[in-house]
């Protein structure tokens, strides 16, 4: 078995092997490096262990070079995990070595994995994070008919406020991201560029469905996801403050899980989590069930493990400072720091 840097000439191979892979998600394409590349100018390593010919296994890597967090590998970054896909141990095993070879060759301070598995040897890894999901089999209405009686009743209140529905695609680009940007300000977290969300479309334009909600012409909440192999992902959602009230994200789950089930899906990723959040309590709520993630560090001995919680209280007067400013302000100055966090 050999340990390969797979180039673009191994792209059919690769997302062959991802498409046949039980353990493959949407964020493991290998268009995935490429919009990394040309979105941030990040270099990327599509490391792949190859036998008699054929990959085994893959372990797509995206170096960040951040200001505020130094220079490190991540797989993947800016997406909900990545991580190593293998048919044997043995290759999973290769490709962690190739990955730790990266790590001194390249002076990272780790790679951090985010995998849904635990790790196949022995590894610093964090369980702070769960993945929350739907199981969309039973259909729509069956699914309506298993929500709790007060769940249902929010749902149905939430439409009385005047709020409608369309799911589309790129053509919703501009108020998706017109959306998220004052929803990541209010969070305290810099947001990406339009561009990187365009890239992505451009780069997947079959796969990508934007649900968004609106109260009368005004849109006020919407939501990103991918359809991969019977898989929906949840990348990206936010509602406006001001129709929090109004529960417009009520709407937007519920249009985007009926849009899902009708599209033949069998699964709703609904996004990661913290575990024992407010956020994961929510999910519980269109009963998601919760999977564990395993975020695992390669990094040279005696380093300790990152900590990269945005509710630590080194972050803390920074993310009170970027809530306070205007929107127009943390679009010009946001993308570039949004690049460095991983």
């Amino acid at each position: 078995m050999n340990v390969i840097l797979c180039d673009p000439s191994w792209e059919g191979r690769w997302n062959a092997f991802i498409d046949a892979h039980p353990d493959a998600s949407f964020y493991h394409r290998y268009g995935w490096l490429r919009v990394n590349a040309r979105a941030f100018g990040h270099h990327t390593f599509a490391f792949g262990a190859v036998e008699d010919g054929a990959l085994v296994g893959i372990l797509p890597i995206v170096q960040v070079k951040s200001p505020l967090f130094g220079n490190l590998g991540c797989s993947m970054p800016f997406v909900n995990f990545g991580g190593v896909v293998a048919d044997t141990p043995a290759a999973e095993l290769a490709l962690l070595a190739a990955a730790e070879t990266l790590v001194s060759r390249e002076g990272l301070k780790y790679v951090e994995i985010r995998s849904t598995r635990p790790p196949a040897r022995e590894l610093p890894t964090s369980t702070r994070k769960v993945s929350m999901t739907i199981d969309l089999g039973p259909g729509a209405d069956a699914l309506w008919n298993g929500f709790k009686t007060g769940h249902r009743q929010e749902i149905r209140r939430a439409y009385k406020h005047g709020l409608s529905a369309r799911v589309g695609g790129a053509e919703l680009l501009d108020d998706f991201h017109a959306i998220l940007a004052e929803c990541w300000r209010d969070l305290g977290t810099p947001f990406y560029r339009r561009s990187y969300f365009r890239l992505i479309f451009d780069e997947f334009p079959d796969a990508l469905r934007i649900t968004m909600v609106f109260h009368g012409t005004t849109p006020v909440a919407a939501e990103m996801s991918a359809f991969h192999n019977g898989v929906v992902e949840g990348m990206w959602l936010g509602t406006l403050s001001a129709y929090r009230r109004q529960m417009a994200g009520y709407v937007l789950y519920w249009e985007a899980i009926k849009h899902a089930c009708e599209s033949g899906m069998s699964r709703y990723h609904l996004g990661r989590s913290t575990a024992d959040s407010n956020a994961e309590t929510f999910k519980k709520k269109w009963n998601a069930t919760a999977t564990q993630l395993y975020w695992q560090y390669l990094m040279p001995a005696g380093r300790e493990m990152p900590d990269l919680n945005p509710d630590s209280p080194k972050y803390r007067l920074a993310i009170d400072v970027w809530r306070r400013l205007p929107v127009s302000v943390t679009q010009v100055i946001g993308p570039s720091l949004a690049r460095g966090i991983p």
